[in-house]
């Protein structure tokens, strides 16, 4: 069921890759460093660059299909999920590692449900009227 337009999916984009980058800090853990800290802020920016690139209504260079995009979220959301397990660190307070896995699960669900298509933006010759 995908419900979610590409627009909305591009917000969600730029803010969860922000969350992602002040997460550490945000849930005061930063100071640990190691994965804990590395793989949120890198999967953020990453996130963030791609949305930048993808040819979605928010992106900017508009060269990456839509399709990929959610291919590479469904990654991405994955290997966040599951980083608390694959480098060791769940052991850690829950405000370390559950950032991790709350995230890393709702932006999975985010991906499923959003639509493939970006709607079809007019052109400006469109948007003129005749009079």
């Amino acid at each position: 069921m995908k419900t979610i337009p590409t627009y909305v999916h591009g917000i969600l984009d730029y803010l969860v890759g922000f969350i992602l980058l002040i997460a550490p800090n945000l849930f005061g853990f930063a100071h640990l460093g190691g994965a804990a800290v590395d793989v949120p802020r890198t999967i953020g920016l990453l996130i963030l660059i791609q949305a930048l690139f993808t040819n979605y209504e928010l992106g900017l260079f508009k060269i990456i299909p839509m399709r990929m995009h959610l291919g590479v979220d469904y990654v991405l959301t994955i290997f966040l999920a599951i980083s608390p397990w694959l480098f060791n660190f769940h052991n850690q307070p829950r405000n370390v590692w559950m950032p991790h896995v709350v995230v890393g699960v709702l932006a999975f669900l985010l991906t499923l449900m959003t639509q493939t298509v970006p709607r079809r933006m007019p052109t400006v010759r469109e948007h003129r009227t005749v009079i």
